[in-house]
């Protein structure tokens, strides 16, 4: 395994790999319809590649196929955490995490935020992620239900 930082070359597998593992992994906690809302299949890559591009991006790869990305933005939101269907258990998102935290905590922030998923949200818990709301989301008529969650990094 192998991690780095997300290059602009790597937007149009990243968008495959959150595509995919939506439809997969996510599919026992979500029907069709809301996956097809979260992950369409018209994502804008200019869009993500910028987005991706501004945060402080990791990627890990195996093999020179990514397997899993992150990303924080400079308001210490962790805006996304996908890891390959095939590679779920195995420590990846565990290791994104972890590379995510040291750089916040090397910049100076206090506390992340996340908005996670049912399906993430005992891997956030697990991670010291606490649950301060749960919200119902509605977009494109579909409406979702996920988890603001936070941790301070200052608690140790």
């Amino acid at each position: 395994m192998n991690t780095r930082m997300y290059q602009s070359e790597d937007c149009k597998e990243i968008i495959e790999l959150f595509y995919n593992t939506v439809h997969s992994v996510n599919a026992k906690d979500y029907n069709e319809a809301q996956l097809d809302m979260w992950a369409s299949k018209d994502i804008d890559i200019c869009e993500w590649d910028k987005s991706l591009s501004e945060h402080y991006s990791v990627v890990i790869e195996e093999d020179s196929s990514i397997i899993g990305f992150g990303d924080l933005d400079i308001n210490g939101y962790f805006d996304r955490l996908f890891v390959h269907k095939d590679y779920q258990g195995g420590g990846v998102a565990t290791t994104i995490v972890d590379e995510i935290e040291k750089y916040a905590q090397e910049n100076k922030v206090e506390i992340i935020t996340t908005h996670s998923s049912i399906t993430a949200k005992p891997f956030f818990e697990k991670q010291g992620y606490k649950v301060v709301e749960e919200q119902v989301v509605e977009r494109k008529g579909q409406v979702l239900t996920n988890y603001v969650m936070k941790k301070n990094l200052m608690i140790k």
